[in-house]
């Protein structure tokens, strides 16, 4: 029995090294890995939000001739609020999907303990359904029938599409990470009016200073996001400028008609 065993590792090993060799050789055609990251998503949700929500709101305030002390003052409180916000709401969201998905494991971990027969003969359909035949899929079924754990998460999965919870998972370092890269990434709009008070008085070049400034961060996420997902330098950028770009010009034209509407002299 040892032998078998001791063969049949052997020879997964032997299939493992062949594989590595081909993809040090560059024959394999592997699809590159995108890099793995416990906050992935809140730093690019929160960055890309905060750029694009800062820019647009000193773009209509911009359109309405109010000057750069204005804007400093209403774009660093709405960062803020908004950073707050948008943390909290990480956290929570966080959590609830944690909560939900550990509901979720107590009642499939109590259906496989007093209906073990219907759940394996639903997760034995599952895998039909995927295309194994049904003696593949029984053999599956039973193997797993073994491990409750397993037979557990697997029915999660396959079933109800809901991976199991993280233990290590920590809600409110979502939160925090959110919350800082929000006001990372939506402090570099408003740093031209800053920058430049030294170099000149004109709210027009400030606010020309604040569109570069917002399209390397832009860009600068976009390249981050392509790096992350494995994705194409180039058109990640494209998309994520042009999301920017297409947000600041409604909120710059609906700033300017509305301040004709209003009557707001400048």
């Amino acid at each position: 029995m040892a032998e078998n065993t001791g063969g049949a590792t052997s020879r997964l090993l032997g299939t493992e090294g062949g594989r590595g060799d081909l993809e040090r050789d560059g024959a394999s055609g592997r699809p590159k890995e995108p890099w793995k990251g416990e906050f992935v998503k809140s730093i690019v949700y929160a960055g890309l939000d905060a750029i694009v929500t800062c820019f647009s709101l000193i773009s209509s305030i911009s359109a309405t001739r109010y000057s750069s002390a204005d804007v400093l003052v209403l774009g660093f409180s709405n960062l803020v609020a908004d950073g707050i916000s948008m943390g909290f709401g990480d956290f929570v969201s966080s959590s609830t999907e944690k909560d939900v998905a550990a509901k979720e494991r107590a009642v499939t971990a109590w259906d496989v303990t007093n209906h073990s027969g219907t759940e394996q003969e639903e997760l034995l359909r599952q895998y039909q359904a995927l295309g194994m035949n049904i003696n593949d899929a029984t053999t599956v079924v039973n193997i797993f029938a073994k491990y409750k754990d397993i037979l557990v998460d697997e029915k999660m999965m396959a079933h109800k599409g809901i991976l199991p919870p993280d233990e290590a998972d920590k809600p409110w370092k979502n939160g925090l990470v959110t919350f800082v890269t929000f006001l990372v990434f939506g402090s570099a709009p408003l740093l031209s009016f800053i920058i430049l008070i030294p170099f000149t008085n004109s709210d027009s070049v400030k606010f020309v200073g604040a569109c570069i400034l917002s399209a390397l961060a832009l860009a600068l996420l976009g390249i981050a996001k392509a790096k992350i997902a494995g994705q194409n330098y180039a058109f990640s950028m494209a998309i994520t400028l042009f999301n920017g770009a297409i947000a600041a010009a409604a909120a710059y034209t609906l700033g300017s008609v509305l301040k004709d509407v209003a009557g707001v002299q400048d």
